[in-house]
């Protein structure tokens, strides 16, 4: 069994901001799996399907992303998980917007999302970081990743997204190493 976990904030107002790839990407996954995600278990909205006969739930916490530790940490009491058995899905500001980046581990790098996770997880969970880039001039970077994405980055993001989607895929079916070969190329498209 896998999780696959999309960080994000829930709520209308937030929907389409850049700090909620991470929800996009499950959104994107459920859409070509042809399952619904809803319903609520332990503050997280879920979703299963069987790829590569591995059943996999994806997740979006519905709580603020800072706190989303906690939601993730009881799915993983639910469902007896390793954290290399659970991938993190989300937006990176020291990745420019189009490239994503899958780690076996790390740090925190300053998301307190991922942070939320690591004080209750550990380490060990796979990352995948969808980037969105820094905030241009001197704006604010907590302003920036709460705003929705322009009009002339519709079309990276709609690509990222499905890259991110094909990733989480290939983590699935192939496995970490497999699929940070794949992803993490320097001369893949849109990196």
């Amino acid at each position: 069994m896998r999780l696959v976990v999309g960080l994000g904030n829930p709520g209308i107002r937030y929907r389409l901001t850049r700090h909620n790839l991470g929800f996009m990407v499950i959104d994107t996954l459920a859409e070509r799996w042809r399952i619904a995600i809803g319903g609520r278990r332990h503050g997280t909205e879920l979703g299963v399907a069987v790829l590569a006969a591995t059943r996999v739930i994806l997740a979006k916490p519905q709580i603020y992303m800072n706190a989303s530790g906690e939601a993730v940490a009881k799915l993983r009491r639910l469902y007896h998980l390793d954290p290399s058995d659970i991938l993190v899905v989300y937006d990176d500001l020291d990745l420019p917007l189009g490239r994503v980046r899958l780690r076996g581990d790390g740090g925190a790098g300053g998301h307190n999302g991922v942070a939320s996770l690591i004080s209750v997880l550990g380490k060990g969970f796979p990352r995948l970081r969808v980037g969105i880039g820094r905030p241009p001039g001197d704006a604010d970077p907590v302003g920036f990743v709460l705003e929705p994405f322009t009009a002339a980055e519709s079309a990276t993001v709609k690509e990222v997204v499905g890259r991110a989607a094909a990733g989480v895929e290939s983590w699935v079916q192939q496995g970490l190493e497999a699929t940070m070969n794949l992803l993490n190329r320097r001369d893949t498209p849109g990196s």
